[in-house]
């Protein structure tokens, strides 16, 4: 893992955002479980990134950092998925994995808004108060959950991966590629919003 830049945003109210490199699976998973140390029971951690980018990748990096021991996959077809852990310090970690890709879709009631359409689909999962609350002990790590932070979490840690795009060109004439590639450096930037992630700094390994 390779630091990149940062970014101090302290006039915006928010702790400084945060770059680095993952050159490797397991320089991400590595990546994962730092921030699984760092946290504390009620913290809701929003993980996005295009197809591939290596969510799942750093959320089993992330479950190892909590002991758990069940694999941790993508939950895609679940959409929500519970295993239990333990902190640092011994006491039992509650971790709902979540995917939000397929909440929030086009199926609205009449005068109904996204945020009201995703409140509604949330709600039906029982993952409504968990969002805007989380008890003591328990870690909220969603997958696609840009389109309800601001709503649902005012207190929460964005974590967004970026991978390479494939951009070799046979020759001066000929157009780059720009398809996104499986291959090479992810670049992960953490975004700390909220008081309560104020002193958040991957790498110091502090909060």
């Amino acid at each position: 893992m390779n630091e990149d830049n940062t970014n101090n945003s302290a006039a915006s109210g928010t702790a400084k955002t945060v770059t680095v490199e993952a050159t490797t699976g397991e320089a991400m998973r590595e990546l994962g479980k730092q921030v699984a140390h760092l946290t504390h029971g009620g913290d809701v951690i929003l993980l996005s990134g295009p197809l591939g980018a290596g969510k799942t990748t750093f959320a089993q990096g992330f479950g190892a950092g909590l002991n758990i021991s069940e694999p941790i996959v993508s939950p895609t077809f679940t959409i929500a998925r519970e295993l239990k852990g333990q902190f640092r310090g011994g006491n039992s970690a509650h971790l709902i994995h979540v995917d939000a890709y397929r909440l929030g879709g086009n199926a609205y009631a009449p005068g109904q808004n996204a945020i009201e359409r995703l409140l509604d689909e949330l709600e039906s999962l029982g993952l409504d108060e968990e969002l805007e609350d989380p008890s003591d002990n328990t870690i909220i790590l969603m997958e696609w959950g840009e389109q309800m932070a601001a709503a649902l979490a005012p207190e929460r840690l964005e974590i967004h991966i970026d991978r390479p795009l494939n951009t070799v060109s046979a020759d001066e004439t000929s157009r780059a590629d720009n398809e996104l590639t499986s291959n090479g450096t992810r670049t992960v930037t953490f975004i700390p919003v909220g008081e309560s992630w104020q002193t958040f700094d991957i790498t110091r390994n502090n909060r």
